[in-house]
């Protein structure tokens, strides 16, 4: 017998959800996207025609269970690996009883691999031999983007299905086919209040294993048999926020704050910062993409954003959460309101592409320093013109020979930048009329 034969086998004392997975293509619930009549996963699934695949959800969605669903209704032979308890060792033994399995009886083996993204590269790339030569059909289960968790090979021979996380309507009802199943909690004959179980349906923000194995604990705590919405919460207890810092949604949500501030709506951007801060986010790093954000998307529109998200960082570093929220909060919502230019983030990027592009260019002699005599001869600083001696102004130029005329800071109509730009204006006015007159 095999793992995954083991793992099928009902164990009265397994958790509720382990007790309700489904056994067939009909009794999964969700993913109509892909299990829907005529959809494509279905289709394979049904045909016996399905190639290596990789299954990308959040938990709770049913990953393991297709893996199970195929076992059941398809030809092939199928093994469970799991990336934290085996090795490639294990790929060995299992590719070489693939392949007598083959020779033998005919028969395909699809090896399903729980938390592909847990293996390393070395790991991942003894899968790549067997998968070529059809040794294996090869199933991964990941809740991290294949994207940066799978080798780039493997990925290219894979197909990659995304399951969406159950809604409330599909939670409650797995909670309700649990509540009347011989295989869950219909011999405790449970009365459950509608309430409790909305509730319990919005709390398991769509992982179907922490709604069964709630209800499961709600169960064993509950009085006469009755589930209320004070006992369903004594279960519950506070769950922790899916938010991994190692994990794609870690850089969903920073990224969804970003965007709010960046796009002036105070409210959003409190709101992903509540996320962050509510999952265990580390504070310095939220300030510190403040203090970015701050001259990146607000620069001199507003050159006071900068000092408040450095002020925030410091009372932050000062007093430590959890009152630092609140200057974490302050900050936040200045920038938001802020008005907004990436001028100098624009300006900057321009100036380094014309630096990889032009190379070294050499200094123009009037500007360059002169603490020599040989220098001096060699005509270093020959006619600077110093600017205070023409009110701030010199008709001179700065830039490389070759750059002359170039401009990279372009400021925008917004804020204090609009009159940075008028400034600049009458600079270049003043330094051409000067020009003229010399000449």
């Amino acid at each position: 017998m095999d793992l995954f034969e083991q793992a099928l086998e009902q164990n009265p004392d397994s958790p509720l959800a382990e007790r309700m997975r489904p056994h067939s293509l009909d009794e999964v619930v969700g993913q109509q996207h892909l299990l829907g009549p005529g959809k494509l996963l279905r289709h394979l699934i049904e045909s016996d025609q399905l190639s290596s695949v990789i299954f990308w959800g959040p938990p709770g969605t049913g990953k393991t269970t297709l893996g199970q669903v195929i076992a059941s209704t398809t030809s092939s032979s199928f093994v469970f690996f799991s990336a934290v308890l085996q090795g490639v060792k294990d790929i060995r033994q299992i590719v070489a009883e693939a392949r007598q399995s083959r020779a033998h009886h005919g028969r395909k083996t699809i090896l399903f691999v729980d938390e592909i993204h847990r293996l390393n590269k070395a790991q991942q790339d003894a899968f790549l031999p067997y998968v070529e030569k059809g040794d294996i059909t090869l199933i991964g289960a990941t809740t991290e983007n294949p994207s940066f968790e799978v080798n780039s090979a493997l990925l290219s021979r894979s197909r990659v299905f995304v399951l969406e996380s159950l809604n409330e309507e599909e939670i409650k009802i797995l909670l309700q086919r649990a509540l009347l199943s011989p295989r869950g909690l219909k011999e405790k004959s449970l009365q459950v209040a509608d309430e409790a179980l909305d509730h319990l349906a919005q709390a398991a923000q769509g992982d179907a294993r922490i709604a069964l194995n709630t209800l499961e604990l709600a169960a064993g705590i509950s009085e006469q048999n009755q589930i209320d919405l004070d006992s369903l919460q004594q279960a519950l207890q506070k769950k922790a926020l899916r938010y991994d810092k190692g994990a794609e949604e870690h850089y969903n949500v920073i990224s969804a704050f970003i965007k709010s501030v960046r796009g002036s709506d105070p409210d959003a951007a409190l709101y992903w910062l509540a996320r962050m801060l509510e999952a265990g986010e580390d504070p310095m790093f939220i300030a510190r993409r403040l203090v970015i954000l701050a001259s990146e998307d607000i620069g001199n529109a507003d050159p006071r954003g900068l000092q408040v998200a450095i002020s925030a960082q410091q009372a932050l570093h000062l007093i430590g959460l959890p009152e630092g929220r609140i200057p974490l909060a302050q900050a936040t919502t200045y920038l938001a309101t802020a008005p907004k230019s990436n001028a100098a983030y624009i300006g900057i990027q321009q100036a380094q592409n014309e630096v990889r592009q032009s190379g070294a260019l050499p200094v123009p002699l009037h500007i360059r320093n002169a603490p020599t005599k040989l220098m001096k001869e060699q005509d270093y600083g020959k006619g600077y013109r110093y600017p205070h001696e023409e009110d701030g102004i010199s008709a001179q130029d700065y830039l490389p020979e070759k750059l002359s005329g170039l401009r990279y800071y372009h400021p925008t109509d917004h804020g204090y930048e609009k009159m940075i730009g008028e400034r600049i204006a009458y600079w270049e006015q003043v330094k051409k009329g000067r020009r003229e007159n010399k000449e």
